[in-house]
């Protein structure tokens, strides 16, 4: 079965599999003052929140200076997990076409319950089991990988909301038979791919490691549609805007002169922000807030837990700006400078922001081209869906997550913003805090928009 009906069928398949799943685990999440979290407490001279072991991650607060951005300082709270996770698809070939092993894992952040994970998804404190809790599956093939490493890259996670959060990603291809244990299955690539265009169904975890994988091949120059495009545009050596070194240049030219400074702050003494009611929120009611939340599941490692989580308002909206040119498409990218990232600046997506926060700052602080895409005509619109974020430390996070195709430039020589072509994303995946998370995310949606099957000779 292909085409259209093939994908409707997959779909189902997949829902009717992870309902399955939600049918015979558990999990509840239930708000609760933060000070009633049990495992936890607050530093009596800081206010930060901290798990009793030491470990997992604190709340802290952070402040900010960035004299040359549209709002010059703030203060805030941010998550600091100093530790670095594993995120892990394996991979096996059946017929020569390549199948990822994912996971129905749910989290407490989550909407919808189960989503579409990576084989793992563990925090260090998870995998050497702080928790006292069971033993992560198939860890063994990505601490000490056994197979063909396709992908072992470290990526930041949100630079807003984490502190100089890090993730190992990485795929590794198996030729023996893997079974799948209860919770996992093997899917084709392709399959999980069109997913993504499904409403919170594939998490976050999975979509930064898709999009790292090496580009799948088979596109001719004579073949049509908007995915053939997508597939030819991400063929190494394809005419690009910008050369590599330009690129890379401008980059670093951005990091070494972007003044921005993070200094901890004490979580009890941020301006503009009130801890009330159970909960630390902004004077203005936007932005977001930390909550607190109490666990209870089946399935799971353990079998209930307190923590705190990020509860964003509002949905946010991330949009790749892409236009033909030379006949490759390129993405609009933005360098951007977040608090929480490792290495000053990162490219964004074209737009990445929650429309209302910017309701109360001046015109000049609000995004540029963020009412050029909520405006965009439907038939410029060739990717457009609402996901979840991270569901492990986010409350009900989503953002919606477009793909807009323009015929002109709309910031023509403007310095924070340039063209790169798809093969230049997939390049620059291969290595750390190149991409952020919001534009791994896309990347990886654009992957979706192509149907060919096989991964390139490159990747074998």
């Amino acid at each position: 079965m292909t085409g259209a009906r093939g994908e409707e069928a997959a779909i189902i398949d997949v829902r009717g599999w992870l309902a399955e799943i939600a049918g015979h685990t558990f999990m509840q999440a239930t708000r609760v003052p933060l000070d009633e979290l049990t495992g936890w407490r607050e530093d009596p001279e800081t206010g930060d929140i901290r798990h009793r072991s030491g470990r997992f991650f604190t709340v802290e607060g952070l402040d900010v200076r960035h004299p040359a951005g549209p709002v010059t300082s703030w203060t805030q709270p941010i998550i600091n997990q100093p530790e670095a996770g594993i995120l892990g698809i394996l991979l096996k070939r059946v017929d020569g076409v390549p199948h990822l092993l994912m996971q129905a894992k749910n989290e407490p952040g989550n909407v919808g319950g189960p989503q579409l994970s990576p084989t793992v998804q563990a925090t260090r404190s998870n995998y050497t089991r702080v928790h006292e809790g069971r033993r992560v599956p198939y860890l063994g093939f990505f601490r000490e990988p056994r197979g063909r490493v396709l992908v072992d890259v470290r990526q930041s996670e949100q630079g807003a909301w984490f502190y100089r959060k890090r993730n190992r990603n990485m795929v590794v291809e198996v030729a023996a038979h893997v079974p799948a244990a209860e919770g996992f299955r093997w899917m084709p690539l392709r399959h999980v791919h069109e997913l993504l265009a499904v409403p919170d169904l594939v998490n976050m975890d999975a979509r930064t490691v898709l999009a790292c994988l090496p580009p799948q091949g088979g596109a001719r120059d004579g073949d049509e549609g908007f995915g053939a495009l997508v597939a030819r545009s991400r063929v190494p050596g394809r005419r690009a805007a910008h050369g590599m070194g330009e690129i890379l240049s401008w980059l670093s030219g951005l990091r070494s002169t972007t003044d921005i400074q993070a200094r901890p702050l004490a979580l009890g003494r941020l301006r503009g922000w009130r801890r009330a009611g159970g909960r630390i929120a902004h004077d203005t009611g936007r932005f977001f807030e930390v909550i607190g939340v109490r666990v209870r599941a089946h399935g799971r490692e353990v079998g209930g837990w307190d923590q705190p989580m990020i509860a964003p308002v509002g949905t946010g909206v991330v949009a790749f700006l892409v236009m033909r040119i030379g006949g490759v498409l390129h993405a609009l990218a933005h360098a951007r400078a977040d608090p929480g990232y490792t290495d000053v600046v990162e490219l964004a997506p074209t737009v990445q922001c929650t429309p209302g926060n910017y309701d109360h700052l001046p015109p000049r602080a609000r995004p540029p081209l963020l009412t050029e895409v909520l405006a965009a005509r439907p038939d410029s619109v060739r990717f457009d869906t609402v996901l979840s974020e991270e569901g492990g430390r986010f409350y009900r996070a989503r953002n919606r997550y477009l793909v807009v195709e323009t015929d002109e430039d709309p910031l023509p020589g403007h310095p924070d913003f340039r063209w790169l072509a798809l093969h230049q994303l997939d390049e620059l995946l291969r290595h750390s805090y190149y991409l952020n998370v919001e534009a791994r995310t896309l990347v990886a949606c654009l992957h979706g928009l192509t149907r060919d099957e096989r991964l390139t000779a490159a990747a074998r």
